[in-house]
């Protein structure tokens, strides 16, 4: 008995120094916005969940595919059914690292530049990216926003040709999430 407890408050000692250094949301946003001069597609999600390990300078993120949202209602069909296959991938990841995690304190309040690197998953593919972005410490809270570009073809996804004048090959993804403390 002595044991269970014993290991049950080092467990707990352990979480709670743990805990300070891991912030997370479940309701960040990302969206997407493909520009094209016959049309404009905007896509957002306010359902990402994603945490950053400060002790590790880890990031990482999970997207399901169909919380993504369109204005019309055949876009949506459109983009789970045909472009994302979101049965077949129902979701997109990133895993990375703060290449510049020295020259973020988590612990003062501030913005800090932040530039990160890793693995992105869309659509079965994964392709390494690098970003930058913006780290915001404010009361407690950690804020990361980031603007960058994807090319549709480096996840093989296929545009058909009757549309294809519609969809930009490149498209533009911003990252906006707020975090708390994990308790």
């Amino acid at each position: 008995m002595k044991r269970i407890i014993t290991l049950f408050l080092l467990n707990a000692i352990a979480c709670i120094g743990f805990s300070q250094s891991i912030y997370i949301t479940r309701n960040g946003q990302i969206s997407f916005s493909s520009t094209t001069p016959l049309e404009n597609i905007e896509g957002t999600n306010n359902e990402v969940t994603s945490i950053i390990d400060t002790s590790k300078g880890e990031i990482v993120f999970a997207v399901l595919i169909k919380s993504f949202h369109f204005e019309k209602a055949l876009l949506e069909e459109h983009f789970n059914e045909n472009y994302l296959e979101s049965t077949k991938y129902p979701k997109a990841t990133f895993q990375g690292k703060f290449t510049n995690i020295s020259d973020i304190n988590f612990s003062k309040e501030g913005t800090h530049n932040a530039n990160v690197e890793g693995d992105l998953t869309i659509h079965g593919v994964k392709q390494h990216q690098q970003a930058t972005g913006t780290i915001t410490i404010s009361k407690g809270k950690v804020s990361a926003i980031s603007t960058f570009t994807i090319k549709v073809e480096d996840y093989k996804i296929e545009i058909p040709s009757l549309v294809v004048d519609k969809i930009a090959k490149s498209i533009e993804i911003k990252v906006n999430c707020v975090y708390e403390p994990k308790s």
